[in-house]
């Protein structure tokens, strides 16, 4: 099982690499984790968008501006439309999000031309390594799912399970979180968390374990759950953080990652392909891991 960002990078580095369309690729940050990647043998990369703007920040990263495909498209939806379009034919396997509103590109996703759609939810989830975590945790959804009704999160945790075994954690822990570990009618999210975790047991959720309601503390803290009295197979050890709504998800990893300084890695789940995703803001070092999980990803759904 893969428990570090390094070990990820080595893994997702096996094999051929992964070809990767990224859409309006136009960003230093996005061109120094492409440009990384490709160098570590992660991804062969196809970059659309402005392509003088492309050549003249791959020649600032002292890369020649010549080294990779470049398909010019200066209009970022049309960029978008036309890297979704390189999965439909088959030219790359996967996708990659540049300097481009998610909504645009996740347009291009769902565009019925692409042909980039399934039956599953469309779904984020995000990898993280926190100082003094000893493993590498999964935050959903914290990204497209505003707020998740009992079906919605059933998916959102079955798109997080496919990329914990990509990962090489074949039966992962889903701890189900809300503000409490124990179930309250006034609380709905502790009525699905148990709901939940009876689906799992009657095997309509499977390849994982899923457990909860719990609280943030006693889903990853073995201290935490024994204080409290918080017993189960996932109890104090989480692989899958289960948050309630996005409003939760999204303050839980930006706390992780500027008080925290966790590295993470997020990508989109529920297409034919995945996607890799992160903030427009993040840095190279988190969009190379982001490559990394989506190449494992689209290695196993291949």
């Amino acid at each position: 099982m893969i428990n570090s960002m390094q070990d990820l990078l080595k893994e997702a580095a096996k094999g051929t690499p992964g070809r990767l369309a990224v859409a309006c690729a136009q960003d230093e940050y996005v061109l120094g984790a492409v440009v990384k990647a490709s160098e570590l043998g992660i991804i062969t990369p196809i970059l659309v968008g402005n392509k003088t703007e492309i050549v003249k920040i791959l020649e600032d990263l002292h890369c020649d501006g010549n080294a990779f495909e470049i398909v010019d498209v200066e209009d970022k939806t049309e960029a978008c439309m036309k890297a979704a379009a390189l999965v439909r034919d088959g030219k790359a396997d996967f996708l990659m999000k540049g300097f481009v509103d998610t909504a645009v590109i996740m347009r291009a996703v769902l565009n019925r031309e692409n042909g980039l759609r399934t039956g599953r939810r469309i779904t984020h989830d995000l990898v993280l390594e926190v100082p003094g975590y000893d493993k590498l945790f999964h935050v959903t959804d914290s990204a497209m799912s505003v707020a998740p009704t009992l079906e919605e999160k059933a998916d959102i945790i079955r798109n997080a399970v496919t990329v914990a075994h990509a990962l090489g954690n074949e039966n992962p822990k889903v701890a189900v979180c809300c503000a409490v570990e124990k179930v309250n009618p006034k609380m709905q999210c502790t009525v699905d968390a148990a709901e939940l975790a009876e689906m799992n047991k009657r095997g309509e959720i499977t390849g994982c374990i899923v457990e909860g309601p719990f609280a943030l503390d006693n889903a990853i803290s073995p201290e935490a759950a024994a204080h409290k009295g918080v017993k189960g197979e996932v109890a104090g050890k989480a692989d899958i953080i289960m948050v309630p709504d996005i409003e939760a998800g999204n303050l839980l990893i930006k706390s992780m990652e500027y008080f925290a300084h966790a590295k993470k890695a997020g990508v989109i789940l529920g297409a034919k392909t995945p996607i890799a995703l992160t903030s427009r803001a993040s840095t190279a070092e988190s969009k190379l891991y982001t490559i990394a999980v989506a190449r494992l990803a689209a290695r196993m759904q291949q």
